[in-house]
C-alpha cells in the first residue's frame, strides 16, 4: 500500500521525525540510490523523504525481479552459475525464488571474519543474568562452527537431515545453528522451558538425527535443571543418532552423549569452514506455529529465501551494518531468535542473552542495552508497558546514548507505549513497532528508517511486501479496518509444511480465504499516509452489534489503569443469537476486586474508544494465559466459555501455565450447563 504526496500531507503530526542528516546516512537511501542506477527503481527527488518511500515501495512490490536482484547485488549474496531470474513464477503459494542458484546461508553469516581488520571483533556478546557481556570474536564464532561442521559429517550429518537444539539463548546455540547450515542440515529448537511433551510434540514430526541440550539454565535467579527432560527426549526420539551435552550448569555428559567442547575447540590449527552450497529454496530452518489447538504447524523456511528477507530486513528497515550491535530480548523457542542470529548477515554483534526479561530488577532489559552499547534493542510491547506501570527511567538512569532504536513485537505497542518510549528514553529516539510472524520469520510491516513515527502506528508496509487491508469481498481499504492479506510472495513465505501432503494445511492455513493471496489472521488499518494500525486476531474478532473491534485496542485502555496488570477479552455468539463479551483481569498487587474496578474499567472505555468496547462482564482471574511465545490466548479462551471441553480446546503443551485455564473451562461448563444469558461474573460491567 503506497501514498501519494497529497495523502502524506494531511497526515497528523508526528511524535518524531528523523533528521535530514539521519535521512542521508540511512542505508535505505544509499540503496534507493543504487537501485535506480542500477536496476530502474525510481530516483529519489530528495526533498520528500515520505515521498520516496513510497515511490521506491511501489516498485519493490510491482517490479519484483528487478527490486530482488538489486537486494542480492547491494548486499554481494553469493547466488551460484545458475541464477538468471529472481522470481521465475508469482503463484501463491508456489512461487519459485532464484531457480538454479546454490547458496549457504552460515557462508554469509561468517564471512565477515575472514577480512583480517576485524575478524577480531567480537560476533557476539553473551549475556546471563550476572549481565557482564562477555565476547565471542568472529574468528572464534567462525573457527568453531568449522570444527563442529566437520564433526557433524564425521557423525553422518548429510544435507536435509535435521538437527535440533534445545537450549537457551547463549552461544553455543548459534554456533550449532550455522554448523547445520554449513553442512546444509535443517535445523530446529525449542527453548529449555519447554516441557518435554511440548518439545516432542515439535521434534518428533522432522525425526531429528543429532540433538543439542543443555544440562539446565538459570532464570529468575534460580537453576532449573533439566536432565531428566533431556533423557526422555532421548527416549522418544527414536530417529536420534548423537546427543551432544553442554554444561552450563557443570555436570558431566550423560551415558553415551557427546562432549560439547571436545567437538568444537578450535585446537592451533582450525580446520577451514566448508560451506555445503544448496538450492535457494533447500530447507534451513523449521519453526513452530503455537500449537494451541492440535499439534504445532512445522514451518519450513528456505535458506536462499531467509537470507534474502533477512538481509533487507536488518541491513535495510533496521538500518544495521558493521560497527552496529543488536540487541532483541528473545528465546531459542520464538521466530525472534532467528532474526536476531541473522544480525550477523550484515556484520553487526549480536548480543544473546541468556535469563528473565526483568532480573534482577524491573530495568534488566534497559542496563544490558548500556553495557552492550546496543544500537537497535528490541522487546515486546509487554516489557515497555511493564516499565511503565513500574516507574522505569531509562533515559534518566542509564547511558542509552549509543541506542538509536528501540524496536517492539509480539503484540501492538499501545499509544501510551509510544509516548513513554519518547518521554523516557530520549526524543529523538526511533521507535520502530513491527509486525509479521514466524509463518515467514520476518516483518511485514515495521521500521523504516527515513520515515516519521506517528503515536500507536506501524511505519509503513516493508519493502517487497504488497501489504493491504481487506473487506470480506476482497476489496482494498484505506483508513477502515479490514484483514491483512500480502498479494505477492515473498522469498521467507514457508516453501512447505513438514509431513503435509500435498500442502494441504499450507492451503488451509493462508490461502483459503482469498485464493492465491496470502491472508495472515490479523485485522489491520492502513492510514491515508501509509502507516499501519494493528488490531488483533482476526480469528478472535470482537463483533458487537455489527461493528467489529480489535482487542488490542481494548488492552491499550484496560491495561493503563494501574488497578489492571494484564488483561484478555474474548465474544462469544451464544446459541440463542446473542453475543456475550467478557473482560478478564488481572489485578495489580494489593487492588480489591470489587464495583469501583468495574466503574473504573467501563468509564474508561466509553470515554477513549466508544460504549460497545465495554464489556458485558469484568472478572477478575488469577493471571492470563498464553502461548510458549508469549501471545495471549483469545481463541482457545473462546473455545472454553463456548463449553469446548479443556484438551480439545487447547494443546497444554502449548501453554505457559494450562492450570490457569482451569477457572476458564469451569466457567464455560457452567455457562453451557445453564442458561445461555446467565451472568458468569462476580458483578456486570456498566452497559454502553
Amino acid at each position: 500500500m503506497t501514498t501519494t504526496s497529497a495523502d502524506q500531507a494531511a497526515a497528523p503530526e508526528p511524535l518524531w521525525r528523523p533528521s535530514p542528516e539521519r535521512v542521508e546516512a540511512a542505508r535505505l537511501t544509499r540503496f534507493h540510490r543504487f537501485a535506480a542506477a542500477e536496476h530502474g527503481a525510481p530516483s529519489p527527488a530528495g526533498d520528500d523523504p515520505a515521498a520516496d518511500y513510497a515511490a521506491l515501495h511501489r516498485w519493490s512490490v510491482g517490479e519484483p525481479d528487478g527490486f530482488w536482484r538489486a537486494v542480492t547485488r547491494w548486499f554481494d549474496v553469493s547466488l551460484g552459475q545458475g541464477a538468471d531470474r529472481a522470481l521465475a513464477d508469482a503463484s501463491l503459494p508456489g512461487a519459485r525464488w532464484f531457480p538454479g542458484a546454490t547458496v549457504n546461508y552460515a557462508a554469509h553469516a561468517l564471512r565477515w571474519a575472514d577480512d583480517p581488520a576485524s575478524a577480531e571483533e567480537p560476533a557476539l556478546l553473551a549475556v546471563d543474568e550476572g549481565q557482564q557481556p562477555r565476547p565471542v570474536s568472529r574468528r572464534e564464532l567462525r573457527d568453531r562452527v568449522a570444527v563442529l561442521a566437520e564433526e557433524m559429517r564425521r557423525l553422518g550429518v548429510a544435507p536435509g537431515d535435521r538437527v535440533s537444539g534445545y537450549l537457551p539463548n547463549i552461544p553455543e546455540a548459534v554456533v550449532a545453528f550455522l554448523a547445520t547450515a554449513a553442512v546444509g542440515a535443517v535445523w530446529t529448537s525449542c527453548a529449555p522451558d519447554f516441557g518435554a511433551r511440548s518439545v516432542l510434540d515439535r521434534f518428533q514430526q522432522v525425526e531429528p538425527v543429532l540433538l543439542f541440550t543443555v544440562d539446565g539454565y538459570r532464570y529468575g535467579g534460580k537453576e532449573h535443571d533439566r536432565r531428566a527432560t533431556v533423557a526422555e527426549l532421548r527416549r522418544e526420539l527414536p530417529s536420534l543418532r548423537a546427543t551432544v551435552h553442554i554444561p552450563l550448569l557443570g555436570s558431566e555428559p550423560p551415558p553415551g552423549a557427546l562432549s560439547w567442547e571436545e567437538l568444537t575447540a578450535p585446537g592451533p590449527n582450525p580446520p577451514r569452514p566448508v560451506y555445503q552450497q544448496v538450492p535457494f529454496d533447500h530447507p534451513l530452518w523449521v519453526l513452530y506455529s503455537s500449537g494451541t489447538t492440535g499439534l504445532p504447524k512445522a514451518i519450513v523456511q528456505s535458506q536462499g529465501g531467509i537470507l534474502v528477507e533477512h538481509l533487507k530486513q536488518l541491513g535495510l528497515h533496521c538500518d544495521l551494518g558493521a560497527g552496529d550491535r543488536l540487541y532483541w530480548y528473545t528465546s531459542t523457542g520464538w521466530m525472534m531468535w532467528n532474526f536476531l542470529v541473522s544480525g550477523l548477515l550484515v556484520g553487526a554483534t549480536v548480543v544473546v542473552h541468556d535469563g528473565g526479561p526483568a532480573y534482577p530488577a524491573a530495568d534488566a532489559q534497559w542496563r544490558i542495552a548500556e553495557r552492550t552499547r546496543a544500537t537497535l534493542f528490541g522487546t515486546s510491547a509487554a516489557y515497555i508497558t511493564a516499565c511503565a506501570k513500574q516507574d522505569v527511567h531509562p533515559g534518566r538512569d542509564l547511558d542509552l546514548s549509543a541506542t538509536r532504536c528501540v524496536a517492539t513485537t509480539g503484540s501492538p505497542l499501545p499509544p501510551d507505549g509510544f509516548r513513554w518510549l519518547h518521554e523516557e528514553v530520549g526524543a529523538d529516539l526511533w521507535i520502530a513497532s513491527v509486525s509479521g510472524g514466524t509463518d515467514v520469520c520476518s516483518c511485514f510491516a515495521g521500521a523504516v528508517p527515513t520515515l516519521p513515527v506517528h503515536v500507536g502506528e506501524l511505519q509503513a508496509p516493508c519493502l517487497g511486501t504488497d501489504l493491504q487491508a481487506w473487506d470480506p469481498a476482497g476489496r482494498p481499504l484505506v483508513e477502515e479496518v479490514g484483514e491483512l492479506v500480502v498479494t505477492n510472495p515473498m522469498p521467507s513465505m514457508p516453501v512447505r509444511f513438514w509431513n503435509d501432503p500435498e500442502d494441504r494445511r499450507y492451503r488451509e492455513s493462508y490461502f483459503e480465504t482469498y485464493p492465491g493471496v496470502w491472508r495472515h489472521g490479523d485485522w489491520i488499518t492502513v492510514t491515508r499516509h501509509g502507516g499501519v494500525v494493528i488490531h488483533g486476531r482476526s480469528d478472535s474478532t470482537l463483533n458487537r452489534q455489527g461493528v467489529r473491534m480489535g482487542s488490542a485496542d481494548i488492552y491499550e485502555v484496560v491495561e493503563r489503569l494501574p488497578q489492571v496488570r494484564e488483561s484478555l477479552v474474548v465474544g462469544v455468539e451464544l446459541p440463542d443469537g446473542g453475543y456475550w463479551m467478557p473482560l478478564f483481569v488481572q489485578l495489580a498487587e494489593g487492588v480489591a476486586d470489587d464495583d469501583a474496578l468495574r466503574t473504573a474499567i467501563a468509564a474508561a472505555l466509553r470515554t477513549e474508544l466508544s460504549p460497545r468496547h465495554v464489556p458485558d462482564d469484568v472478572v477478575v482471574v488469577p493471571g492470563i494465559p498464553h502461548t510458549l511465545t508469549g501471545k495471549r490466548l483469545e481463541v482457545p479462551v473462546k473455545r472454553l466459555l463456548q463449553g469446548t471441553p479443556l484438551e480439545r480446546a487447547v494443546n497444554p503443551g502449548s501453554v505457559d501455565d494450562v492450570e490457569l485455564l482451569a477457572s476458564f473451562a469451569a466457567l464455560g461448563a457452567r455457562r453451557t450447563g445453564g442458561s445461555p444469558g446467565e451472568n458468569p461474573g462476580r458483578g456486570a460491567a456498566a452497559r454502553g
